[in-house]
C-alpha cells in the first residue's frame, strides 16, 4: 500500500516526520533512483524509498516491549559516557528496538521500547495527550510548593501543559505524584527545582494505561496486542 514518504521514513525509524519533511525538501530522498519530493508517495512492498543514497531497511516485524528501568541506566543505544545502557537489559530480543522517550539515567520506571516508528511518534507527540504518571520523592517541600508547581506554564522559556499533581505522604521527605502530558527534557526535575524542591527518587509508574504490575526492577515483557491496541487509540471489542 502507497503511504507518503515522510511517514515511511518516520516508521522506519529514521527521523521525525516534520524531520523527514525537511529531508525530503533538502533533495536527499529517492524512489527508485528519482528524487523524491515533498508529498511523493511510495510503496514499501515495491518501491526502494533511499535517503542519502541508503535505502531503508524493509518492513520487519513490529516488536513492542515494556521496561522496568532501575536507576543507572542510560536510555540510549549508543553513548560512549555511558555506564551502563538499557538495552543490555534486554536479554533474549534479538529485534533491534528503540526507546520511546527517555528516563534519565537518574530516575526509573516504566519504559516503552519498540521498532514501530509511527507508534513511537503517536506516544511522543504533545498532541497525542499520552498521560504519563510519576512517582517522587522530594526534600524541601512548603505550603506552597504544590500550587506552584501546578501553576507553572515555562521551564526557561519553554511552555509546558499545566500538570496534574498531588501529595501522597507529606514525609520529609515528600512523596509526590506527578501526571504529565508531554515529555519535556528533565521536565520534573527541573519543575521542582524551580520551586525549591530537591527530587530525591524519580520513578514512572504507568503511561498510556499501562503499568509495571508485577514486573520486578531490570526486567522486561512484550506487550499484548491489547495494550498495543490501546496504546495506538485504537477501537476495543
Amino acid at each position: 500500500m502507497e503511504e507518503r514518504v515522510q511517514k515511511l521514513m518516520a516508521a522506519a525509524g529514521l527521523c521525525s516526520r516534520r524531520a523527514a519533511e525537511e529531508i525530503l525538501r533538502q533533495g536527499r530522498v529517492t524512489v527508485n533512483g528519482r528524487v523524491a519530493s515533498l508529498g511523493d508517495r511510495a510503496d514499501p512492498d515495491r518501491d526502494t524509498v533511499a535517503v542519502d543514497g541508503a535505502a531503508l531497511p524493509g518492513r520487519e516485524e513490529k516488536v513492542y516491549l515494556l521496561l522496568h528501568k532501575p536507576r543507572g541506566y542510560a536510555c540510549t543505544l549508543s553513548d560512549p559516557h555511558a555506564v551502563r545502557l538499557v538495552t543490555e537489559l534486554l536479554t533474549g530480543c534479538t529485534a533491534r528496538v528503540y526507546p520511546v522517550g527517555r528516563l534519565d539515567v537518574n530516575s526509573e520506571g516504566l519504559l516503552l521500547l519498540t521498532n514501530d516508528g509511527a507508534l513511537a511518534q503517536r506516544l511522543l507527540h504533545p498532541g497525542g495527550g499520552v498521560e504519563k504518571r510519576y512517582r517522587v520523592t522530594a526534600a524541601g517541600l512548603r505550603e506552597d510548593s504544590i500550587s506552584r508547581l501546578r501553576a507553572l506554564r515555562d521551564l526557561d522559556g519553554e511552555p509546558i501543559r499545566p500538570a496534574e499533581i498531588r501529595l501522597l505522604e507529606e514525609g520529609p521527605p515528600a512523596v509526590l505524584e506527578f501526571v504529565l502530558h508531554e515529555g519535556k527534557k528533565r521536565q520534573i526535575r527541573r519543575m521542582c527545582s524551580r520551586v525549591g524542591l530537591s527530587v530525591r527518587r524519580l520513578c514512572r509508574i504507568s503511561e498510556g494505561g499501562l503499568t509495571l504490575d508485577g514486573l520486578p526492577p531490570g526486567h522486561w515483557r512484550y506487550l499484548t496486542g491489547e495494550e498495543i491496541a490501546m496504546l495506538r487509540g485504537e477501537e476495543r471489542p
